[in-house]
């Protein structure tokens, strides 16, 4: 049922309004602090059942020069660039030499459907890449 008048115009007039004690509703000091204050100290038992993985670290961070990030690009949109733009690419034996670093790129990954030959340079190629590229008699160069 939706109220026709507000509650506060009912308890106006008491001291605390509905709030029960006057000692209750202080502010934050009667929370004992706001948010996560006293985490460590005086709500720590609180962390601990509710919370147990806020605090410490988890895993290993590699330093970001360690990490080795290649560009890469699927067997699937391979093939349609090559088919977009077929007098781009240069001919060997019936087969499209395609430079992948000259698009951009520098490992090919084994997503979508291959149906010419073609003849992928790369710097990576992965194991489903190369599958399909050599059954519909294509190669692999590595660089």
């Amino acid at each position: 049922m939706i109220r026709k008048k507000k509650k506060v115009k009912k308890i106006r007039g008491s001291r605390t309004c509905g709030g029960g004690s006057h000692k209750k509703r202080r502010g934050a000091g009667n929370k004992g602090g706001r948010g996560m204050a006293g985490g460590h100290k005086h709500k720590w038992t609180w962390i601990i059942k509710y919370c147990p993985d806020y605090f410490g670290k988890y895993g290993f961070k590699r330093h970001p020069s360690l990490v080795k990030r290649l560009e890469t690009i699927n067997v699937g949109e391979l093939e349609e660039i090559v088919l977009k733009n077929p007098d781009k690419f240069e001919k060997e034996d019936d087969k499209f030499v395609v430079d992948v670093i000259e698009l951009g790129y520098e490992k090919v990954l084994g997503k979508g459907k291959v149906t010419i030959p073609m003849i992928v340079k790369a710097v990576e190629v992965s194991e489903k890449a190369r599958e399909k590229i050599e059954a519909v008699g294509g190669e692999v160069v590595e660089l």
